[in-house]
């Protein structure tokens, strides 16, 4: 057995029932259970349809995410996310850098490894470089003026931790900011890049090893065989190249928003609604949310 889930973008809420009940006629599926009136809804279908990703097609011109999954084991018992473009809303390197006077050439170096096109590494070292100088007292203004919340990361993480699940927030960032994400939301707990300081100023080095890539698949090995569960028990999300690695060997490695070259090597891309669409599609109901008011920063 499969689940087809069909989303809308909460702030729009146009997933209207001729939508829904015309796939199911087509594919020849059950009743649609509707997750939430004009954002979500489900269908049980017997088997993969062959023409999934032309549907998939059709629908993102009118606004509408669809996510096909087996049935059994959807429900999973630990999130692993992504920070930067994910549970925020910004990248922080570049928050930085346009303070210090370099937005736009860093967020043009940002947007390439992102998609793939640079060696992670390289390109953080690079970035970091130009913050040489910068106060230390820089990131705490970046925090409380700049950084904002992805929307549904409050009910995500109150949600599945509601449902003992474990969460963990792996970012090719910056542990200065993850501390302060990973605390606001309920992580419980938090690996990322640190920023070398001295005498109240950025010296231009990140401290190493470098978290990229490879870090991210280990963790979540790690993590899981500390907890005594399976990758396929893992629900991974994030929209850069750097989480790859992760996002394929998670049961369910979601793209969220994510750069073109990312989400075409995912199953499920998430590209209108928010991260509530991390709890429909395990078939959570809006009204088995945990209340928006369980995170203290939003």
């Amino acid at each position: 057995m499969f689940i087809a889930t069909l989303l809308a973008a909460p702030t729009k809420a146009n997933l209207d029932r001729v939508t829904v009940e015309s796939l199911r006629d087509a594919w020849g599926g059950g009743g649609a259970r509707w997750l939430n009136p004009g954002i979500a809804a489900e269908i049980d279908l017997a088997a993969m349809p062959a023409n999934r990703w032309d549907v998939w097609e059709g629908l993102q011109s009118q606004g509408i995410d669809l996510v096909i999954q087996p049935a059994e084991g959807r429900v999973k018992q630990m999130l692993l996310a992504d920070m930067d473009s994910t549970m925020i809303q910004q990248e922080c390197i570049d928050e930085l850098a346009d303070v210090a006077g370099f937005g736009e050439r860093v967020k043009g170096i940002t947007a390439r490894a992102m998609n793939g096109e640079l060696d992670f590494d390289a390109a953080l070292r690079e970035r970091v470089g130009l913050l040489k100088g910068l106060p230390e007292s820089v990131i705490r203004q970046v925090i409380d003026e700049r950084i904002t919340f992805m929307p549904g990361g409050a009910q995500l993480l109150g949600t599945m931790k509601r449902e003992g699940a474990y969460a963990a927030l792996v970012s090719g960032g910056f542990t200065a900011f993850t501390g302060y994400v990973g605390h606001a939301l309920g992580f419980d707990e938090d690996r990322a890049n640190t920023l070398i300081t001295a005498a109240g100023v950025l010296t231009g080095e990140v401290g190493t090893p470098i978290l990229g890539r490879e870090a991210k698949v280990q963790a979540l090995k790690d993590i899981t065989a500390r907890l005594g569960i399976s990758p396929q028990d893992v629900m991974a999300v994030g929209d850069g190249a750097n989480d790859l690695g992760m996002l394929g060997l998670a049961g369910a490695g979601v793209a969220l928003h994510a750069k073109p070259s990312v989400a075409a090597q995912c199953d499920i891309r998430i590209n209108h609604g928010d991260l509530t669409a991390l709890l429909y599609i395990q078939g959570y109901s809006v009204n088995e949310f945990a209340a928006r008011a369980a995170c203290a920063c939003c």
